[in-house]
């Protein structure tokens, strides 16, 4: 069965951080671009973060850039979203999705897996 299964999400005080991971099974995800996503309660999905197969390239929102950090190791089949100085307004649901093409783009929901999504709470 194909899956992927995000973890790492939970309750974090204003400025703390997480890591998520977004693990793959029964794929390798070698071939993939993998992306992050999120979805607040009212609000559409909207992507976080992206990096091509090859690790090579990443991309970001602008909300997040220069605190969020995308990360792959294709040898534990996993993506890695590294989230720093977390606002309240990065609270959500994270996805993890996986599109068999190279290259990524952050703006693009139109991917082939996804996972079911870790929460995110942010707590001031």
């Amino acid at each position: 069965q194909l899956q992927l299964v995000e973890s790492g999400g939970g309750l974090v005080q204003l400025g703390g951080s997480l890591r998520l991971s977004c693990a793959a099974s029964g794929f390798t995800l070698d071939y993939y671009a993998i992306g992050w996503f999120r979805q607040a309660p009212g609000k559409e999905r909207e992507g976080v973060s992206c990096i091509n197969s090859r690790g090579a390239s990443t991309n970001y929102a602008d909300s997040v850039k220069g605190r969020f950090t995308i990360s792959r190791e294709n040898a534990k089949n996993t993506v890695y979203l590294q989230m720093n100085s977390l606002k309240s307004e990065d609270a959500a649901i994270y996805y993890c999705a996986a599109a068999r093409r190279m290259f990524c783009d952050v703006n693009r929901l139109d991917y082939d897996y996804w996972g079911q999504g870790t929460q995110v709470t942010v707590s001031s």
